[in-house]
């Protein structure tokens, strides 16, 4: 069946609300490159929004979940335990950031994280408020909504959203916003909105997502550490997208030397099943009572056995080290058409979490319909970008790790092309 059959089909079959780039339908895929139903192959920078960082159908993934699918696929955790659980709780605790002692709980979407993550903090402080960020993304539930800091299109038409959650400015140098803006504006917060007494958490991303690739400045993490040991107040530090080597570290808060009390992930922790998870200290981790936490797909059984494969990934494959030299090679690639394209505003990000955004040269404004045309032009020659930006004028590249430096190469010159017009 072709593409234009499934698209007719989709459209009878599947709501509007479900926004879809392309018009095309997968067959299959292999590290870096995609297949439709109709054999035309793309190259994949968008990794399935960060969730690949390990390729498509690598050999190790797939062996492993095909062995516990000979097993079993699903118990429950809650009802009937299995080791997978415990010993993936045993590494992550072991490869986030600080020495103290934490635990870690899974579940199954990065929403579901977040979430799980306020809870938590709420009940280890006995608090409510939550402090976040404009141009934020937290996910698509009604506290990831009332979390996230940009309107559309996630927000339309979807209030009123849960209460005692407040935001303040992103530190961002190009829109004019310094990191004394976003503490000032946390300090009027305190002074106009909410006693900081009743702060559980402040919620932040050391790179935001969705919002841009904004990568917040390490002094800035290292003022929100000190402000919140100041307050009493949780730091939570979403590594939803930024985790797992994508920046060139295992954790991109490991760049500036924080030490969050709790941190949620997902995306590439499985490399394509869905699994989340919340790390922290022992004694926050420990507030809910027995019974509070869970759900029942949550730590599933086939992701687990995909977490533990993506993890010896990483180290065999020293893909955080891959992680810079692939970045480098795209940072270097932009940079040189940034030199003779005025529309180029800023190249920015860490390891192989890059971003491009582009402005009328002419008035400074953000320019999304020269960022779509550039998506749509690569597209049409096989190469699979994402946007971003609360302008919808930031081309993001998350390429897989793994890719091939000929694949790589080849995705870098229809950029390229794309980008000169």
């Amino acid at each position: 069946m072709d593409n234009q059959t499934w698209q007719s089909r989709k459209s009878d079959a599947i709501p509007e609300g479900i926004g879809i780039l392309c018009d095309f339908y997968m067959d299959r895929a292999l590290n870096a490159e995609l297949w439709d139903v109709q054999g035309r192959r793309y190259i994949d920078f968008a990794a399935g929004i960060a969730v690949t960082n390990t390729g498509h159908c690598h050999p190790r993934v797939v062996a492993a979940i095909s062995q516990q699918l000979g097993r079993f696929t699903h118990t429950a955790f809650q009802i009937s335990p299995y080791s997978s659980y415990v010993e993936l709780a045993e590494k992550i605790n072991q490869r986030t950031p600080g020495h103290h002692k934490k635990k870690t709980a899974f579940f199954t979407t990065g929403a579901e994280a977040v979430e799980n993550a306020v809870k938590i903090a709420r009940a280890a402080t006995g608090r409510t408020g939550v402090i976040a960020f404009s141009g934020a993304f937290h996910g698509r539930t009604f506290m990831g909504l009332a979390l996230t800091g940009k309107v559309s299109p996630y927000k339309l038409g979807f209030g009123p959203f849960p209460g005692d959650i407040y935001h303040a400015p992103f530190p961002n140098a190009l829109h004019g916003i310094s990191v004394q803006d976003s503490l000032d504006a946390i300090d009027a917060l305190f002074k106009s909105d909410i006693d900081p007494r009743r702060v559980a958490a402040i919620l932040v991303e050391p790179v935001q997502g969705e919002g841009g690739f904004n990568v917040a400045p390490p002094e800035f993490l290292q003022a929100l550490r000190s402000l919140c040991d100041r307050h009493g107040i949780l730091l939570i530090v979403d590594e939803i997208q930024t985790g797992f080597g994508r920046t060139g570290k295992m954790f991109a808060i490991e760049h500036s030397g924080v030490v969050p009390d709790l941190m949620t992930m997902a995306k590439s922790l499985a490399g394509g099943m869905p699994l989340s998870g919340v790390c922290g200290r022992a004694q926050i981790m420990d507030a809910p009572v027995p019974g509070a936490l869970g759900g029942t797909y949550a730590g599933n059984p086939l992701a687990l056995a995909s977490a533990l494969a993506v993890l010896d990934i990483i180290d065999a494959e020293n893909l955080v080290e891959r992680a810079s030299v692939t970045g480098d090679r795209l940072r270097a690639t932009l940079n040189d058409l940034a030199a003779s394209m005025p529309a180029i505003a800023q190249v920015r990000g860490l390891g192989a979490m890059i971003a491009v955004e582009f402005r009328d040269p002419e008035d400074g404004r953000p320019d999304p319909e020269l960022t779509a045309q550039i998506q749509k032009r690569a597209l049409r020659n096989g190469l699979l970008l994402l946007t971003c930006g609360v302008y919808g004028n930031v081309i993001r590249f998350l390429f897989p790790l793994t890719i091939e430096d000929a694949v790589l190469d080849e995705g870098l010159h229809i950029l390229s092309e794309a980008i000169r017009g």
